[in-house]
Order: C-alpha cells, then structure tokens, then sequence
C-alpha cells in the first residue's frame, strides 16, 4: 500500500507518508513540526481505522492532548454506537465517558456492509469528534476519574458501590460516605451515572 501511495502521489509536495505504528509516534512533535514549518493554522485526522485496535487509537487521540480540532474516522458500528451514546444511556459504556470528557461525538453517515467488496462481516459508521477546549468537567485527577469509571463498568451486573469496592479500588464504607454526601443512592449502577457525578465522586475519593 505505502508504495502504491508513493507511486500516485509522487507529484504533490504537500503529501507525505509516514510509515510507522500509530501507537508509538510521538504525534505531539509530529503536529508542532507541520504547523512550524508549513504554517498549518488547524489539523484535523481523517481516518479509516483498522477495526481491531480502534480503541486504543481514539483514546491516544485524546488522551495526548494534541492540538487538532476534529477526529473524523470510519469504524465498526457497535463501537460507533457506544462512542456516540450519551452518558448514562443505553449503550454506554466506560469508553463513552472517556470520549465525552474529551470532544462532542456525532454520527455523519451509515456505511453498509454492500458499500465494500468484497462485503465484511460488519457495518461500519463514520463519526466525528470536536475536541473541547477543555474537558467537560474539572477533575482534581484524572487517573483516579478514568480508573473509577473503568472500575464501575467492569461488574455492571453490581451496583456502583459493590462492584468498585469489589475491585479493591476504594473502601466500601468510604464510598458509601461519598455517595451519601452528593446525594446519590447506594444502589445506583455505574452505567447511569452522569459524567459530572462521576467526576463528583473521584474529587471526594
């Protein structure tokens, strides 16, 4: 593929391949090197993900605090769905309050699975993110947020309480403490907490 690219594009200055795994580039470099040099006033990343490891490349994404505007990108639709949920809906999952702390999530169009030959097994989705000027919510620590959230949603057959207790990530009598304090019923499940009740928790924890 990278030669074939090389071959079409051969012509055009302002189009370069850069081969090298996603996960270990240091993206931060990459954008500030491009906009010093070229005068680049936004970057935005159009993407047709492989499948397999879409997660890990959204959220280094985000969690890399790049400086781009939007994240345009072709993925499988089950994982398009839980992106794009809202918080405490549905389908959400810990990945939809990870994203929504980071950017607004949109749908832009349903792709069939007809649309490709030869057809895959699955349908697809692009969806947009906006990154936000700054997260959602203010969190004191954001690893004790992100790990609180992927504690909760890792037993969503318990309750909030149980299943984060359960994972020995904080004191049961502690977050019953913390839940009555904001209000919060004991037996709440994780997945219809709000991204701001849980930013709420992790500043008490």
């Amino acid at each position: 593929m990278v030669e074939i690219l090389k071959e079409r594009f051969h012509l055009y200055s302002n189009f370069e391949i850069i081969e090298k795994d996603i996960l270990k580039v240091d993206l931060n470099a990459l954008i500030q090197k491009e906009k010093e040099e070229n005068h680049i006033k936004e970057v935005k990343v159009v993407a047709n993900l492989p499948y397999y490891i879409t997660t890990p490349i959204i959220m280094k994404l985000l969690e890399d605090k790049l400086d781009i505007k939007t994240i345009t990108v072709m993925i499988q639709k089950e994982v398009a769905d839980r992106l794009t949920e809202e918080p405490g809906g549905k389908l959400a999952g810990a990945i939809t309050y990870s994203v929504n702390y980071y950017a607004k999530a949109k749908r832009i169009v349903q792709v069939p699975k007809e649309s490709f030959i030869p057809a895959p097994e699955v349908a697809s989705t692009v969806i947009q993110l906006e990154l936000r000027e700054k997260p959602k919510v203010e969190v004191k620590n954001e690893t004790i947020f992100f790990e609180l959230i992927k504690k909760s949603f890792m037993q969503r057959r318990k309750t909030f309480l149980n299943g984060v207790s359960n994972s020995g990530f904080a004191n049961k009598e502690k977050l019953k403490e913390v839940l009555q304090k904001l209000g919060i019923e004991e037996n709440v499940r994780g997945e219809t907490l709000s991204l701001e009740q849980f930013a709420q928790i992790a500043n008490e924890l």
